[in-house]
């Protein structure tokens, strides 16, 4: 019996079409990484196609994995030759061998979120931006915005005109750029930007790349922005053999530059694509997809497809309201310790929200009943002080212009060089044309450092000694010099000697991560390099931390649950004005809407066997109690897949809401959302005053009015959690969100008002 027998009869089609352009709407669940595997397995051993003419492409590391175990598995010889790497590894891979061609090194830098946050305030100083008028995250939005689009600052500064803001952030962006090139550093919008116009500006490196990849095959494609669909259609302008898998109605992120028309219009960009949809589902039982279905098809933009099993009905759909926000998370705690008592696995269950916020009820009634469980989403070990110091000191090493990572680490630990020495070197810098490090090498040129120039030509050599150590010595090793000849390891026992150990275990941490790394590339018969590792590093993203065999419950919000699955989702928070947000309905743009609603479509098809939805009639957003209605995606469902477990639901769920935009905006505007229940607070509800009330002549109590009497890196106690260290405070509207690692309880986020935190003197 053939492997290609096994696939149903779409499958087959779709694994069997393998020349000219080829779209397969996967609908939830439907075996695509099974139809694309089997696809690579068909192209080498039943047609035979080189394995390094195939090209795969997706979008998560975790994806990735997942789906080279199964090549593997499937093609006996050469498996190795073959692509299979996100967008941001591909490029990463084709930019390391050609981007001397756009006037970079080859030992780039790959900034993250917050090297990029660190290098635009040096940017907003350098050209005078008042920063309190443009915000540095609203100015990096805007970059990456107009990089998702490829506009480059030229085409910026154009389509500004006479827009005074536009022309402002059209400055930021052109010294930003400047900035990155003169650190020899890419953002992660860059990869992608700079490959498109490598291949662009290069014919003989796009004719390399289109002889090597005769066979592109890109998943999840609904996610694709326009300067990957670029990417994607120069590389197979030759042979055109390019296979794209994706499902419409799971494009949410729109918030990302996602541009759901690459795959509306895929047959309109290639007018001889072959179409094959995928539509039986094999992860959910039928109810769950029938709910699903009933939902999205209230969308007008969309490929039409319909979701089946032949699973069976199984459970009808849980719904379930609430009076509070308290005891919709109390009702979750308990149905999972209830399940967990009669043989289930906490793994078993997720609970997926629309908002971060909504993690902080569930976590409280979770610690309070002992349940494990893990936010994906939280800090990433990487974005650790102790972490980045280190991998500060590699970027240094691989690459001495990388400025902010100099900078980093010139006074860490501690060696006597102050702000006003590092500011005095910069200028230098900044005068003779030439970067940090290249000034640090030569201190006695630099004007008035007097007797610091003996430190910084210490902290030179030391670097030079690291480099001459990289050219003999494994990664590994390299770490733990420096771990050991810098007395990092004693500096952070000096710092906080209850803090150490569990820093110290991360430097360890650090340190196995590149002994898997070499590993990694002995198995593969490649070199281990300090630049293949800080590459590796930075593209790690949060949800490939998932570890599917620990035992815990997993909370996460809806945009991180994309492409897994769980026997049992709750999905929480299910309101007008939360879900969908109260900004969405009351929009003018029916895409917003109709996205969010595609968000509502993932949650439900993330469950396997049981779904739970929850709602409250009110809650705490932003510090103030807000009263809503079901959301309008439960009254999409048909009343009989839902189970309301003989409790009272309010009145008139049990009449279906049509896709009727107009009459949903008018009954928001006819009335301020504010005002909309002010008539049904009850006494209970101003009793408990959790926000509110901590007024005091329009001044908060702490917080914003009056000021808060700790700050970050302060050791503070809390009655529930215990004692912890301050990581980040926000200025969050009429509070500060505090984010505190706590000893015990790790990494919880609150408002200052509300958590009560005492510095520990």
């Amino acid at each position: 019996m053939s492997i290609y027998d096994t696939l149903n009869e779409p499958q087959r089609e779709a694994v069997l079409h393998t020349d000219g352009p080829l779209l397969i709407l996967a609908g939830a669940g439907s075996g695509k990484t099974r139809v694309l595997t089997h696809r690579i397995a068909y192209l080498i051993d039943e047609l035979g196609v080189n394995p390094w003419n195939i090209l795969a492409i997706t979008f998560t590391n975790k994806a990735a994995e997942e789906m080279r175990q199964r090549v593997d598995a499937l093609v006996s010889i050469g498996a190795e030759s073959i692509w299979v790497s996100t967008f941001h590894s591909a490029c990463v891979r084709i930019l390391r061998r050609f981007i001397d061609r756009l006037g970079y090194d080859s030992r780039f830098t790959i900034y993250d979120t917050d090297d990029q946050k660190t290098l635009m305030k040096e940017v907003c100083r350098k050209v005078d931006i008042d920063t309190k008028v443009y915000r540095e995250r609203a100015l990096l939005s805007a970059v990456s915005s107009a990089k998702n689009e490829m506009i480059l600052p030229d085409e910026f500064e154009l389509n500004a005109g006479g827009d005074f803001g536009k022309q402002k952030i059209a400055k930021v962006y052109r010294e930003y750029e400047a900035m990155l090139k003169a650190n020899n550093a890419l953002d992660f919008d860059d990869l992608l930007v700079k490959t498109v116009q490598l291949l662009e500006t290069q014919p003989d490196v796009l004719d390399y790349y289109q002889e090597r990849f005769r066979y592109i095959m890109v998943d999840e494609y609904q996610d694709t922005n326009t300067v990957q669909f670029r990417l994607v259609r120069l590389l197979a302008g030759k042979y055109r053999n390019l296979c794209v898998v994706g499902d419409d109605d799971q494009s949410i992120y729109k918030f990302r530059g996602a541009n759901i028309r690459n795959i509306l219009d895929f047959e309109h960009e290639f007018s001889d694509a072959h179409v094959v949809r995928l539509e039986q589902n094999y992860r959910s039982a039928g109810n769950i997809l029938r709910a699903a279905n009933s939902v999205i098809k209230n969308n007008r933009s969309r490929k039409d497809k319909t979701l089946w099993t032949d699973k069976g009905d199984g459970e009808k759909i849980q719904l379930r309201q609430f009076d509070t926000a308290f005891d919709e998370a109390e009702y979750i705690a308990e149905d999972i310790k209830k399940e967990v008592r009669e043989g289930a696995s906490y793994n078993d269950s997720a609970v997926l929200y629309r908002t971060n916020a909504q993690s902080r009820l569930l976590e409280e009634k979770f610690i309070a009943m002992n349940i494990p469980y893990k936010i994906v989403g939280g800090i990433n070990f990487y974005a650790r002080r102790e972490i980045k110091d280190l991998l500060a000191y590699l970027k240094t090493v691989d690459n001495g212009r990388d400025d902010l990572a100099v900078r980093r680490i010139i006074n860490v630990p501690k060696r006597g060089i102050g702000l006003t020495t590092i500011n005095r070197i910069q200028e230098s810098a900044d005068e003779r044309g030439i970067g940090f490090y290249e000034a640090l090498l030569a201190p006695e040129l630099i004007p008035g450092v007097g007797r610091s120039a003996a430190k910084l030509d210490s902290f030179a050599a030391l670097i030079e000694y690291f480099k001459g150590q990289n050219e003999k010595e494994s990664i590994t090793e390299l770490l733990r010099e420096i771990i050991e000849k810098t007395g990092y390891a004693e500096s952070l026992k000096d710092e906080d000697k209850v803090e150490a150990e569990a820093r110290l275990e991360n430097l360890d941490e650090l340190v196995n991560k590149a002994a898997a790394y070499e590993e990694d590339c002995r198995d593969r018969d490649e070199e281990a390099t300090l630049s293949g590792f800080l590459e590796e590093v930075a593209l790690v993203a949060d949800i490939d931390s998932l570890d599917e065999a620990q035992d815990y419950v997993v909370l996460m919000t809806l945009h991180s649950a994309k492409g897994l699955e769980f026997p049992h989702v709750y999905l929480a928070g299910l309101e007008d004005g939360l879900f969908p947000s109260y900004l969405t309905i009351t929009s003018d743009d029916n895409e917003d809407l109709e996205e969010e609603r595609r968000l509502c479509y993932v949650g439900i098809t993330r469950a396997e066997e049981k779904l739970t939805l929850t709602c409250a009639r009110r809650r705490m957003v932003r510090g103030e109690t807000q009263f809503n209605k079901m959301s309008r995606f439960i009254r999409e469902i048909p009343m009989e897949l839902i189970d309301t477990g003989n409790k009272k639901i309010e009145e008139g769920t049990q009449i279906p809401v049509q896709n009727t935009y107009s009459h949903a905006k008018q009954a928001f505007r006819t009335q301020p959302f504010s005002a909309q229940f002010s008539s049904a607070v009850s006494g209970k509800t101003a009793g408990k005053q959790p926000f509110s009330a901590l007024q005091k002549g329009g001044q908060l109590l702490s917080g914003k009015g009056g000021g808060l009497s700790y700050g970050v890196g302060d050791r503070v106690r809390h009655m529930k959690f215990g004692e912890g260290t301050v990581r980040e405070i926000k200025e969050g509207g009429r509070d500060y969100e505090v984010t505190v690692e706590f000893d015990s309880a790790g990494v919880r986020k609150m408002f200052a008002m509300f958590a009560k935190l005492v510095k520990i003197s």
